[in-house]
Protein backbone atom coordinates (compact mmCIF):
# COMPACT_ATOMS: atom_id res chain seq x y z
CA UNK A 1 0.00 0.00 0.00
CA UNK A 2 2.68 2.36 0.69
CA UNK A 3 4.69 1.47 -1.94
CA UNK A 4 1.18 2.40 -3.86
CA UNK A 5 1.26 5.78 -2.87
CA UNK A 6 4.83 6.85 -3.48
CA UNK A 7 4.02 5.46 -6.62
CA UNK A 8 1.07 7.69 -7.44
CA UNK A 9 2.98 10.79 -5.26
CA UNK A 10 5.69 10.34 -7.86
CA UNK A 11 3.57 10.45 -10.99
CA UNK A 12 1.87 13.94 -9.34
CA UNK A 13 5.73 15.12 -8.76
CA UNK A 14 6.64 14.05 -12.67
CA UNK A 15 3.70 16.01 -13.90
CA UNK A 16 4.99 18.91 -12.22
CA UNK A 17 8.20 18.31 -13.16
CA UNK A 18 7.33 18.38 -16.91
CA UNK A 19 5.62 21.59 -16.67
CA UNK A 20 7.94 22.97 -15.03
CA UNK A 21 10.83 22.45 -17.82
CA UNK A 22 7.93 23.76 -19.95
CA UNK A 23 7.87 26.82 -17.96
CA UNK A 24 11.79 26.88 -17.75
CA UNK A 25 11.96 26.68 -22.09
CA UNK A 26 9.52 29.58 -22.07
CA UNK A 27 11.54 31.54 -19.36
CA UNK A 28 14.91 30.93 -21.77
CA UNK A 29 13.32 32.41 -24.66
CA UNK A 30 11.90 35.51 -23.12
CA UNK A 31 15.05 35.98 -21.69
CA UNK A 32 16.80 35.70 -25.11
CA UNK A 33 14.17 37.52 -26.63
CA UNK A 34 14.60 40.62 -24.02
CA UNK A 35 17.83 40.96 -24.44
CA UNK A 36 17.83 41.08 -27.75
CA UNK A 37 15.44 43.88 -27.69
CA UNK A 38 17.28 45.99 -25.52
CA UNK A 39 19.85 45.46 -28.26
CA UNK A 40 17.27 46.55 -30.37
CA UNK A 41 16.44 49.46 -28.80
CA UNK A 42 19.82 50.75 -27.94
CA UNK A 43 20.48 50.90 -31.22
CA UNK A 44 17.28 53.21 -32.19
CA UNK A 45 18.08 54.86 -29.57
CA UNK A 46 21.27 55.85 -30.40
CA UNK A 47 20.38 56.54 -34.24
CA UNK A 48 17.13 58.48 -32.89
CA UNK A 49 19.44 60.64 -30.40
CA UNK A 50 22.11 61.23 -33.12
CA UNK A 51 19.10 62.37 -36.00
CA UNK A 52 17.52 64.61 -33.36
CA UNK A 53 20.61 66.35 -32.43
CA UNK A 54 21.59 67.00 -36.27
CA UNK A 55 18.16 68.20 -37.40
CA UNK A 56 18.23 70.56 -34.43
CA UNK A 57 21.07 72.21 -35.31
CA UNK A 58 20.18 72.77 -38.50
CA UNK A 59 16.69 74.35 -37.25
CA UNK A 60 18.98 76.65 -34.85
CA UNK A 61 21.07 77.66 -37.84
CA UNK A 62 18.57 77.83 -40.33
CA UNK A 63 15.81 80.09 -38.72
CA UNK A 64 18.22 82.80 -37.77
CA UNK A 65 18.09 83.44 -41.92
CA UNK A 66 14.17 83.59 -42.73
CA UNK A 67 11.29 85.00 -40.98
CA UNK A 68 7.61 84.32 -41.11
CA UNK A 69 5.60 81.00 -41.57
CA UNK A 70 9.55 79.58 -42.78
CA UNK A 71 10.81 80.72 -38.85
CA UNK A 72 7.26 79.64 -37.64
CA UNK A 73 7.88 75.73 -39.08
CA UNK A 74 11.66 75.88 -37.93
CA UNK A 75 10.80 76.71 -34.15
CA UNK A 76 7.63 74.47 -34.26
CA UNK A 77 10.45 71.60 -35.59
CA UNK A 78 12.17 72.35 -32.29
CA UNK A 79 9.62 72.25 -29.65
CA UNK A 80 8.60 68.82 -30.71
CA UNK A 81 12.81 67.77 -30.66
CA UNK A 82 12.05 68.96 -27.04
CA UNK A 83 9.50 67.21 -26.14
CA UNK A 84 10.98 63.94 -27.56
CA UNK A 85 14.06 64.87 -25.76
CA UNK A 86 12.33 63.69 -22.26
CA UNK A 87 10.76 60.21 -24.21
CA UNK A 88 14.62 59.60 -24.81
CA UNK A 89 15.86 60.04 -21.73
CA UNK A 90 13.11 58.13 -19.97
CA UNK A 91 13.69 55.01 -22.92
CA UNK A 92 17.99 55.97 -22.00
CA UNK A 93 17.30 55.05 -18.28
CA UNK A 94 15.04 52.03 -18.65
CA UNK A 95 18.01 50.42 -21.03
CA UNK A 96 21.12 48.69 -19.65
CA UNK A 97 24.10 50.21 -19.66
CA UNK A 98 27.93 49.41 -19.49
CA UNK A 99 29.64 50.07 -16.38
CA UNK A 100 31.77 52.71 -15.50
CA UNK A 101 35.81 52.40 -14.98
CA UNK A 102 34.94 52.39 -10.94
CA UNK A 103 32.20 49.59 -11.26
CA UNK A 104 34.58 47.62 -13.65
CA UNK A 105 37.42 47.85 -11.64
CA UNK A 106 35.40 46.55 -8.28
CA UNK A 107 32.49 44.60 -10.27
CA UNK A 108 34.23 43.24 -13.60
CA UNK A 109 31.58 43.50 -16.79
CA UNK A 110 29.15 42.14 -14.74
CA UNK A 111 25.57 43.83 -15.37
CA UNK A 112 24.37 45.50 -12.41
CA UNK A 113 21.17 46.86 -14.56
CA UNK A 114 18.12 46.71 -13.06
CA UNK A 115 14.86 45.69 -15.25
CA UNK A 116 12.48 45.99 -12.65
CA UNK A 117 10.76 49.28 -11.95
CA UNK A 118 9.44 48.48 -8.70
CA UNK A 119 12.96 46.75 -7.73
CA UNK A 120 15.03 49.75 -8.70
CA UNK A 121 12.86 51.74 -6.90
CA UNK A 122 13.50 49.66 -3.89
CA UNK A 123 16.94 49.43 -3.97
CA UNK A 124 16.91 53.30 -4.37
CA UNK A 125 14.97 53.60 -0.99
CA UNK A 126 17.75 50.83 0.47
CA UNK A 127 20.45 53.34 0.30
CA UNK A 128 18.73 55.46 1.70
CA UNK A 129 17.84 53.36 4.41
CA UNK A 130 21.53 52.44 4.44
CA UNK A 131 22.69 56.44 4.76
CA UNK A 132 20.01 57.23 7.63
CA UNK A 133 20.93 54.46 9.68
CA UNK A 134 24.88 54.63 9.42
CA UNK A 135 24.23 58.53 9.82
CA UNK A 136 22.78 57.80 13.36
CA UNK A 137 25.34 55.05 14.29
CA UNK A 138 28.25 57.33 13.73
CA UNK A 139 26.13 60.04 15.39
CA UNK A 140 25.94 57.80 18.68
CA UNK A 141 29.32 56.51 18.57
CA UNK A 142 30.86 60.47 18.37
CA UNK A 143 29.13 60.26 21.72
CA UNK A 144 30.87 57.73 23.17
CA UNK A 145 34.18 58.73 21.81
CA UNK A 146 33.76 62.03 23.59
CA UNK A 147 33.61 60.17 27.15
CA UNK A 148 35.44 56.98 26.01
CA UNK A 149 39.10 57.42 24.98
CA UNK A 150 40.81 54.31 23.94
CA UNK A 151 42.40 53.83 20.39
CA UNK A 152 41.10 51.05 19.45
CA UNK A 153 37.77 52.23 19.74
CA UNK A 154 39.05 55.25 17.61
CA UNK A 155 40.22 52.29 14.88
CA UNK A 156 36.70 51.21 14.93
CA UNK A 157 35.24 54.12 14.23
CA UNK A 158 37.46 55.17 11.22
CA UNK A 159 37.23 51.98 10.39
CA UNK A 160 33.23 52.08 10.12
CA UNK A 161 34.02 55.05 8.21
CA UNK A 162 36.22 54.12 5.33
CA UNK A 163 33.53 51.00 4.71
CA UNK A 164 30.89 53.65 5.05
CA UNK A 165 32.22 55.54 2.34
CA UNK A 166 33.36 52.66 0.26
CA UNK A 167 30.09 50.78 0.20
CA UNK A 168 28.25 54.09 -0.53
CA UNK A 169 30.33 55.09 -3.68
CA UNK A 170 29.87 51.36 -4.85
CA UNK A 171 25.72 51.66 -4.25
CA UNK A 172 25.91 55.55 -5.74
CA UNK A 173 27.65 54.28 -8.95
CA UNK A 174 25.07 51.41 -9.29
CA UNK A 175 22.40 53.82 -8.65
CA UNK A 176 23.28 56.14 -11.74
CA UNK A 177 23.64 53.25 -14.10
CA UNK A 178 20.18 53.03 -13.41
CA UNK A 179 18.88 56.39 -13.54
CA UNK A 180 19.70 58.34 -10.19
CA UNK A 181 21.34 61.71 -10.87
CA UNK A 182 24.67 61.93 -8.54
CA UNK A 183 26.67 64.32 -10.68
CA UNK A 184 30.01 66.63 -10.62
CA UNK A 185 31.56 67.34 -6.89
CA UNK A 186 28.58 65.02 -4.99
CA UNK A 187 30.50 61.82 -6.40
CA UNK A 188 34.20 63.11 -5.43
CA UNK A 189 33.19 63.94 -2.30
CA UNK A 190 32.40 60.30 -1.65
CA UNK A 191 36.18 59.11 -2.61
CA UNK A 192 38.02 62.24 -0.94
CA UNK A 193 35.71 60.99 2.46
CA UNK A 194 37.03 57.66 1.93
CA UNK A 195 40.83 58.55 1.42
CA UNK A 196 40.22 60.88 4.41
CA UNK A 197 38.63 58.42 6.66
CA UNK A 198 41.55 55.49 5.59
CA UNK A 199 44.52 58.32 6.54
CA UNK A 200 42.91 58.78 9.95
CA UNK A 201 43.00 54.71 10.75
CA UNK A 202 46.18 54.23 10.22
CA UNK A 203 47.62 57.92 11.53
CA UNK A 204 49.42 56.09 14.67
CA UNK A 205 48.52 57.11 18.25
CA UNK A 206 50.79 60.04 19.46
CA UNK A 207 50.42 63.44 20.83
CA UNK A 208 49.40 64.63 17.04
CA UNK A 209 46.73 62.81 17.06
CA UNK A 210 45.80 63.33 20.82
CA UNK A 211 45.84 66.92 20.39
CA UNK A 212 43.55 66.67 17.49
CA UNK A 213 41.22 63.77 18.57
CA UNK A 214 38.74 65.99 20.50
CA UNK A 215 37.73 68.31 17.56
CA UNK A 216 37.30 65.53 14.91
CA UNK A 217 35.25 63.80 17.61
CA UNK A 218 33.45 67.19 17.65
CA UNK A 219 32.94 67.69 13.92
CA UNK A 220 32.10 64.02 13.98
CA UNK A 221 28.93 64.69 15.99
CA UNK A 222 28.01 67.71 14.18
CA UNK A 223 28.32 66.21 10.61
CA UNK A 224 26.15 63.82 11.59
CA UNK A 225 23.31 66.10 13.02
CA UNK A 226 23.75 68.07 9.67
CA UNK A 227 23.42 65.06 7.67
CA UNK A 228 20.23 63.60 9.52
CA UNK A 229 18.49 67.07 8.98
CA UNK A 230 19.47 67.05 5.42
CA UNK A 231 17.94 63.29 4.55
CA UNK A 232 14.75 63.99 6.51
CA UNK A 233 14.14 67.57 4.79
CA UNK A 234 15.76 66.26 1.20
CA UNK A 235 13.75 63.48 1.64
CA UNK A 236 10.59 65.71 1.95
CA UNK A 237 11.12 68.00 -0.90
CA UNK A 238 11.61 64.61 -3.02
CA UNK A 239 8.30 63.58 -2.12
CA UNK A 240 6.78 66.51 -2.33
CA UNK A 241 8.29 67.28 -6.02
CA UNK A 242 7.70 63.99 -6.94
CA UNK A 243 3.80 64.57 -6.14
CA UNK A 244 4.21 67.93 -8.94
CA UNK A 245 6.02 65.72 -11.53
CA UNK A 246 8.83 67.70 -11.09
CA UNK A 247 11.49 65.19 -10.00
CA UNK A 248 11.76 61.23 -10.64
CA UNK A 249 11.48 58.09 -8.55
CA UNK A 250 15.28 57.13 -8.72
CA UNK A 251 16.28 61.03 -7.20
CA UNK A 252 18.19 60.40 -4.19
CA UNK A 253 19.18 62.59 -1.28
CA UNK A 254 22.83 64.24 -1.80
CA UNK A 255 25.75 65.44 0.83
CA UNK A 256 25.01 68.83 -0.01
CA UNK A 257 23.32 71.41 -1.54
CA UNK A 258 21.60 71.20 -5.10
CA UNK A 259 19.15 73.12 -7.55
CA UNK A 260 16.15 71.36 -6.28
CA UNK A 261 16.59 72.02 -2.72
CA UNK A 262 16.09 75.91 -2.69
CA UNK A 263 12.31 75.66 -2.58
CA UNK A 264 11.65 75.17 1.09
CA UNK A 265 15.38 73.91 1.93
CA UNK A 266 17.21 77.37 2.33
CA UNK A 267 17.31 77.27 5.84
CA UNK A 268 19.41 74.69 6.00
CA UNK A 269 22.47 76.74 3.83
CA UNK A 270 23.34 78.10 7.40
CA UNK A 271 24.08 74.30 8.96
CA UNK A 272 25.98 73.22 5.74
CA UNK A 273 28.18 76.25 5.32
CA UNK A 274 29.02 75.62 8.89
CA UNK A 275 30.11 72.01 8.74
CA UNK A 276 32.17 73.72 5.56
CA UNK A 277 33.91 76.20 7.99
CA UNK A 278 34.17 73.89 10.31
CA UNK A 279 36.65 71.59 7.45
CA UNK A 280 38.83 74.68 6.92
CA UNK A 281 39.05 74.99 10.84
CA UNK A 282 40.14 71.15 10.75
CA UNK A 283 42.18 72.00 7.66
CA UNK A 284 43.60 75.01 9.62
CA UNK A 285 44.25 73.37 13.22
CA UNK A 286 46.28 70.05 11.24
CA UNK A 287 48.67 72.72 9.74
CA UNK A 288 49.23 74.33 13.19
CA UNK A 289 49.62 70.43 14.63
CA UNK A 290 51.96 69.85 11.20
CA UNK A 291 54.18 72.80 12.72
CA UNK A 292 54.83 70.87 16.26
CA UNK A 293 58.16 69.83 17.04
CA UNK A 294 57.15 66.66 17.81
CA UNK A 295 54.59 66.12 14.64
CA UNK A 296 56.53 63.26 12.83
CA UNK A 297 53.56 61.82 11.17
CA UNK A 298 53.29 62.61 7.40
CA UNK A 299 49.40 62.20 7.79
CA UNK A 300 48.85 65.16 9.71
CA UNK A 301 49.76 67.62 6.74
CA UNK A 302 47.93 65.00 3.97
CA UNK A 303 45.01 65.23 6.19
CA UNK A 304 45.13 69.21 6.51
CA UNK A 305 45.20 69.22 2.61
CA UNK A 306 42.53 66.96 2.47
CA UNK A 307 40.32 68.68 4.40
CA UNK A 308 41.02 71.77 2.57
CA UNK A 309 40.01 70.41 -0.51
CA UNK A 310 36.79 69.28 0.97
CA UNK A 311 35.87 72.90 2.10
CA UNK A 312 36.67 74.62 -1.12
CA UNK A 313 34.92 71.55 -2.99
CA UNK A 314 31.55 71.83 -0.93
CA UNK A 315 31.70 75.39 -0.64
CA UNK A 316 32.52 76.65 -4.58
CA UNK A 317 29.96 74.21 -5.21
CA UNK A 318 26.68 74.99 -3.09
CA UNK A 319 27.65 78.83 -3.53
CA UNK A 320 27.82 78.47 -8.08
CA UNK A 321 24.08 76.22 -7.15
CA UNK A 322 22.88 78.50 -4.98
CA UNK A 323 23.73 81.27 -7.31
CA UNK A 324 22.43 80.15 -10.30
CA UNK A 325 19.43 79.02 -9.03
CA UNK A 326 18.86 82.50 -7.29
CA UNK A 327 20.01 83.99 -11.20
CA UNK A 328 16.96 81.82 -12.53
CA UNK A 329 14.28 82.68 -10.28
CA UNK A 330 15.34 86.26 -10.54
CA UNK A 331 15.44 86.34 -14.34
CA UNK A 332 11.72 84.73 -14.09
CA UNK A 333 10.27 87.14 -11.85
CA UNK A 334 11.71 89.94 -13.91
CA UNK A 335 9.89 87.97 -16.93
CA UNK A 336 6.41 87.92 -15.19
CA UNK A 337 7.05 91.73 -13.79
CA UNK A 338 7.56 92.80 -17.69
CA UNK A 339 4.83 90.68 -18.95
CA UNK A 340 2.34 92.41 -16.09
CA UNK A 341 3.38 95.63 -16.91
CA UNK A 342 2.59 95.12 -20.14
CA UNK A 343 -0.37 93.84 -19.81
CA UNK A 344 -1.87 96.36 -17.27
CA UNK A 345 -0.07 98.75 -20.06
CA UNK A 346 -2.48 97.60 -23.08
CA UNK A 347 -5.73 97.25 -20.09
CA UNK A 348 -4.70 100.96 -20.01
CA UNK A 349 -4.77 102.08 -23.56
CA UNK A 350 -7.85 99.97 -24.56
CA UNK A 351 -9.60 102.11 -22.02
CA UNK A 352 -8.63 105.37 -22.72
CA UNK A 353 -9.55 104.92 -26.43
CA UNK A 354 -13.05 103.42 -24.98
CA UNK A 355 -15.43 106.75 -25.63
CA UNK A 356 -17.41 107.63 -22.73
CA UNK A 357 -21.45 107.00 -22.95
CA UNK A 358 -22.42 110.47 -21.94
CA UNK A 359 -19.98 111.60 -25.32
CA UNK A 360 -22.02 109.35 -27.03
CA UNK A 361 -25.63 110.68 -25.76
CA UNK A 362 -24.37 114.31 -26.53
CA UNK A 363 -23.58 113.02 -29.93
Amino acid sequence: MEAENVVEEWGQVAAELRGLEAEYKRYLEMTENVVKQQKECSEKLKQCSSRMKRLGETCKSAKEDVSGDEKARFEHVLSKIEEKQDFLTCVDEILPKTNGVYLRVILGQINVSILNKAARYKYKEEYEHFKLVLTLITCLVSIILMFVQYRAIDASFHFLLVWYYCTLTIREHILMINGSRVKGWWVAHHFVSTACSGILLIWPDGVSYRIFRSQFVWFSLFLSIVQFLQYYYQQGCIYRLKALGERRDMDVTAEGFQTWMLRGLSFLLPFLFAVYFFQLYNAYTLYQISLHPECIEWQVPVLSVIFLVLFLGNTITTVHVTSGKLRQKASVLKYRLQKYVSSANVRDHSADNTPDPEDKKLQ
